[in-house]
């Protein structure tokens, strides 16, 4: 047709010359079944995004087959956080995860290293490539939740994971400074452009409990989260505040041992939506 822009995805009719849009979706392993996947995003780095996907994978470890793919290749911090330090194994049939204290599955670059502080120097389509095989070439088994912690920003290894991994839902970490809602838009902005659904923001490092009286007191004045998710219409989930527990927690690999409240919201949203 002389007015074809060859975009078939935006045109309805059925021509002789319309192609089906060709889909990147990595086939998950023969031994594996996931039921649902959740990435864990942002806009940058260093706003909690780990934090929150150990958070979140202990607390459904509690009641159901959990697993965790760290896709955050060149800054993998999950299996410190879970005091995971045995290599992965693997042999011709794929890689087989490593399992927690508690029984959560997870895979993460530092679990294949001789050493876990050696940097990863690799270019982004290596990386990417680590990525699809830890989706597709791990013996996962039964998993009822996967969570993904994805790499920071918007660049060419978050697009792999999005394109590569059938994401059932996405959950955006953000922090309250006032940047937040330009940071919250590049996140939001792309998973809408890979029609991946946003399940809400959840805050991190909101306040600080004072020890001696209970008073919040907010490090970072007032708090823009609420701001910047009434402005993409998306929920708060939650507020994880900075408490020295946690960080003792994360520091000795015992974030599984954390009794806490504050992803109540974010993971009834998971379950329902």
């Amino acid at each position: 047709m002389s007015s074809c822009n060859s975009d078939c995805s935006s045109c309805a009719k059925n021509c002789g010359e319309r192609r089906e849009p060709q889909s990147f979706i990595e086939p998950l392993h023969k031994g594996s079944n996931v039921k649902k996947v959740i990435g864990i995003i942002s806009g940058k780095g260093g706003v909690g995004k780990s934090l929150v996907t150990g958070l979140l994978a202990a607390r459904f470890a509690k009641t159901c087959s959990t697993a965790v793919l760290d896709a955050d290749i060149t800054g993998p911090s999950i299996p410190k956080m879970f005091g995971v330090k045995e290599r992965a194994t693997g042999s011709e049939d794929g890689l087989n995860p490593v399992v927690t204290a508690t029984g959560i599955k997870m895979m993460s670059v530092n679990l294949l290293l001789e050493d876990e502080s050696s940097p990863v120097i690799w270019r982004g389509p290596v990386i990417a490539g680590v990525v699809k095989q830890f989706w597709g070439e791990v013996i996962w088994g039964d998993v009822d939740y996967m969570f993904v912690d994805m790499p920071p920003g918007t660049g060419d290894v978050p697009l792999t994971v999005f394109q590569s991994i059938p994401l059932d839902g996405v959950i955006v970490v953000a922090s309250p400074q006032e940047l937040v809602s330009m940071i919250v838009g590049k996140a939001v902005t792309m998973a809408n452009m890979m029609n991946i659904p946003v399940l809400g923001i959840v805050e991190n490092m909101s306040h600080v409990v004072c020890p001696d009286c209970g008073k919040k007191i907010y490090l970072y004045g007032k708090s823009h989260v609420s701001e910047a998710a009434e402005e993409y219409g998306l929920e708060v989930l939650g507020s994880v505040p900075v408490d020295p527990v946690i960080a003792e927690c994360c520091d000795r690999g015992s974030v599984e041992m954390l009794e806490e409240n504050w992803l109540d919201k974010a993971a009834e949203k998971i379950i329902s939506g």
